[in-house]
C-alpha cells in the first residue's frame, strides 16, 4: 500500500509541480551554470547506497589555500530561495518513482555515517528514506542528532498511510509559513560524529 501511494503521489506531485521544476532548472542554470542538479551517494534502505539527486543550491567557489567556502558563504541568492521553499528537494520525486526513497520516511544521510550509530539509531534503515519526513516537521535541523534519530525510530515503529498523510500535510503547512516568516529552514545539521550516542 505505501509503494503504491508513493507512485501514485509522486507522479501527481511531477505533472503539478512540472513548471514549478522546469523555472527553478532555468534560474540555477542563469545564476550559477552547470550542472543544475546535484548528485550524491546517500545510505537507502537496509543502509544500500543509491544516488539523490537536489536542485543544485551551493557555488562551487574555492579561495587559494583553502578546500572551499563553508556553506553559509557558498549559498547563493538563487540556492536561498530554493532551499526556503525546500524546491531544492523536488527532484527527489525521480528517487520516489525509481523506488530508492519514499514520499515519507526518514531523511537519508551520507554512506559515511553508517558505522556511527547505535544499533537503535540504525533502525532508521529499516524503511526506504523520505523527501519528508517526522523529524522534519518537529523541529528539522533545530534538533539535536540524538533527538532527530529518536524521532526517525519512532516513525519506523508507527509508519501508516495516516501518519504519512499527516506528515505531508505538515510539510505543506511548514513550507508556507517558511514562505511568511523565512524561518531558519537554511540552518545546516552538524557533522554527526557518533559523540551523541546514548
Amino acid at each position: 500500500m505505501k509503494r503504491a501511494f508513493d507512485i501514485v503521489g509522486a507522479a501527481v506531485a511531477l505533472a503539478l509541480l512540472s513548471p514549478i521544476l522546469l523555472v527553478a532548472a532555468i534560474l540555477i542554470r542563469v545564476s550559477m551554470g552547470a550542472p543544475v542538479l546535484f548528485r550524491q551517494r546517500r545510505a537507502g534502505r537496509n543502509g544500500a547506497p543509491f544516488v539523490l539527486v537536489k536542485f543544485r543550491t551551493m557555488s562551487g567557489e574555492s579561495r587559494a589555500g583553502r578546500e572551499g567556502l563553508d556553506d553559509a558563504m557558498r549559498m547563493t541568492p538563487t540556492g536561498r530561495m530554493l532551499r526556503r521553499l525546500s524546491v531544492d528537494e523536488l527532484p527527489q520525486i525521480y528517487n520516489v518513482l525509481r523506488g530508492d526513497m519514499s514520499l515519507v520516511g526518514p531523511r537519508p544521510l551520507l554512506l559515511e555515517y553508517l558505522p556511527l550509530y547505535s544499533t537503535e539509531q540504525a533502525r532508521r534503515h529499516e524503511v526506504r528514506p523520505g523527501i519528508t519526513g517526522w523529524a522534519q516537521v518537529n523541529g528539522r535541523n533545530a534538533l539535536t542528532w540524538n533527538e532527530r534519530l529518536a524521532m526517525d525510530v519512532w516513525y519506523v515503529d508507527h509508519r501508516s498511510l495516516f501518519l504519512d498523510m499527516r506528515v505531508i500535510a505538515l510539510t505543506i503547512r511548514h513550507v508556507a509559513s517558511v514562505r511568511r516568516t523565512g524561518d531558519s529552514v537554511l540552518r545546516t545539521m552538524p557533522r554527526f560524529t557518533g559523540s551523541d550516542r546514548e
